[in-house]
């Protein structure tokens, strides 16, 4: 089969690999029909994430059909239409079982590199490196999931693939980001990052009651979607300073809930970033986190500080001093989507939350390595390149 592989720092390519097969009776094998490039998987592609090997396939976030089940799958036949969640859980250990599913005990069979690197073994990913299990991506015409009866969930009728890619990592993730927020009515919201993942935080925060949600970028087109499809007001970063107007918009207290969904490599002007930039490049710290820094400064004393951008090692200059005086809330973590899904499908099939307008670019699976660097260059209006298998 084909499929779009990792093959060095900043390169990609599109290669002939063996088909996946059942290694485990509670897998699947699914047809992928869509899949997402998703902002963290730049992470991998410029190598912040120290454990990816030449030949590893990428993505994470995709919508297909099944074709073949092992015998321990019961909820799932072939022909079904599922999406599937990135995130991988057995189903029974404890944190699973208390919906804690990004952090199953069982599913990742690499554990080494997270427990020396975080104390704890987290959760497999697919397509995630192999920090995260080594699973084979979903930029291919086939894919394996393991504990396919936890992680796929079947799509309604009504949703098109392009709509329905996003249920399996955008979509969750943003809800999460605003749920562990604890965005209640009345509450002012702030999002640094207009991507996919923070329109949909700031679309379910939204739903959650915000009073206002304030959507932070720099990328028109962004901006635009944030103001359309979530009813956000937006800020370009690049022409206000954001702290000020913050307070301004919030009578001087700042936000109540601030959510970072940015990540490590934030982007920011003037002299942090710069400082950032280098000591990343020169590998002196794994992270730029001035995205962070910034809501941690915005954030209302009291508040609460929600973090969905993806982080992999360490931190300098973290202003820890302002979190601690300010009495500040922080909360956490990748995806717990077994959790969300089928709610968030139904709402999605409801009208309540739109993501078609996300995927800009839709091509064949054959133009990924062009579809990445629109979507890294942000050319052409690019919010989400989504790569189509089967064409």
């Amino acid at each position: 089969m084909k499929a779009l592989c990792w093959t060095g720092v900043g390169k990609l390519d599109v290669q002939n690999v063996p088909d996946p097969t059942i290694l485990n009776d509670q897998d699947a094998i699914v047809k992928v029909t869509a899949s997402s490039v998703c902002g963290s998987d730049l992470h991998l592609l410029n190598g912040y994430i120290p454990a990816m090997r030449a030949g590893d396939i990428m993505g994470h976030e995709f919508v297909g059909e099944i074709v073949e089940t092992g015998p321990g799958v019961h909820q799932h036949r072939p022909g079904d239409r599922v999406v599937v969640c990135s995130i991988l859980g057995c189903g029974r250990c404890r944190q699973c079982e208390e919906g804690w599913w990004a952090l199953c005990d069982n599913s990742n069979p690499q554990p080494a590199f997270t427990e020396t690197a975080y104390g704890s073994p987290t959760a497999g990913i697919l397509g995630y490196s192999h920090a995260m299990g080594g699973f084979a991506g979903s930029h291919a015409e086939y894919v394996r999931v393991p504990f396919a009866d936890h992680g796929a969930f079947t799509v309604p009728d009504g949703l098109a693939d392009e709509e329905a890619v996003f249920a399996s990592d955008a979509v969750p993730t943003g809800w999460m980001g605003a749920e562990l927020g604890g965005v209640r009515p009345g509450d002012v919201v702030a999002v640094w990052g207009a991507g996919g993942v923070g329109q949909m935080a700031a679309r379910a925060s939204a739903l959650l009651g915000a009073h206002r949600v304030v959507v932070i970028d720099r990328v028109p087109e962004r901006l635009e979607q944030a103001e359309r499809h979530c009813g956000a007001t937006t800020l370009d970063y690049t022409d206000v300073d954001v702290g000020p107007a913050l307070r301004e918009l919030t009578g001087g207290r700042g936000p109540d809930v601030c959510i970072e969904a940015v990540g490590m490599e934030a982007h920011k002007k003037g002299p942090q970033y710069l400082y950032d930039r280098v000591k990343q490049g020169l590998r002196l710290q794994t992270d730029r986190s001035v995205a962070l820094r910034e809501a941690i400064h915005a954030c209302r004393k009291g508040g609460t500080v929600s973090v969905l951008g993806v982080f992999g090692g360490v931190l300098d200059k973290f202003p820890f001093g302002a979190a601690m005086n300010k009495g500040l809330t922080f909360r956490m973590g990748q995806q717990h989507g077994q959790r969300y899904i089928p709610m968030l499908l139904d709402r999605m099939a409801a009208g309540e939350i739109s993501t078609s307008h996300l995927a800009t670019h839709p091509m064949p699976l054959s133009e990924g390595p062009r579809g990445y660097r629109m979507f890294q260059d942000k050319s052409d209006g690019c919010v989400r390149a989504v790569l189509l298998p089967q064409e």
